[in-house]
């Protein structure tokens, strides 16, 4: 099936591209997701309009991304979670609860912009990419702690006899 896509699709292709997917997955997920259209002899006509129409609105949505990219920069988010022996939490730190306090902070991000390939599991500080547009990526400062103090080991008490 050939589609025309509306909007940006990870490892598709790019807004008002013509592409050749699976039956399915046009049907499926990329037309009841208004992601594409159908590539009929009459869709192919307004390709060019859409184009035009696309580079406009990706001009203006970089400029935007920019914009907030220069914001989230600047933002640093820390967590807390239970840890265990050589500092892995029992837990992990994922894109959603990234995602959740960057809300809390203002910022309306998209869990799945946060490109973080493996949930955090360890204490540390780390920088995780957001991707913002396809050619503007910010980094967010996210520091992970762990709960459990550091317990001084107290002198074996003596037995008496």
């Amino acid at each position: 099936m050939e589609v025309i896509l509306k909007e940006d699709v990870n490892k598709l292709g790019h807004r008002g591209d013509v592409v050749k997917v699976a039956d399915g997955y046009g049907r499926n997920y990329l037309l009841p997701g208004k992601l594409a259209i159908e590539a009929t002899a009459a869709n192919k006509a307004v390709i060019e309009q859409m184009k035009a129409s696309a580079v406009r609105k990706s001009a203006k949505e970089k400029v935007e991304a920019s914009a907030l990219a220069e914001q989230l920069n600047a933002v640093e988010l820390v967590f807390e979670r239970k840890s265990g022996e050589n500092d892995h939490l029992f837990g992990s730190v994922t894109s959603s609860d990234i995602a959740h306090e960057l809300a809390a902070k203002g910022f309306t991000i998209d869990r799945r912009k946060i490109a973080l390939d493996d949930p955090l599991k360890t204490i540390g500080e780390y920088h995780v990419p957001v991707k913002l547009h396809r050619e503007v990526t910010s980094h967010v400062k996210v520091t992970v702690k762990g709960d459990r103090e550091e317990v001084a080991e107290a002198p074996a008490a003596e037995a008496t006899a």
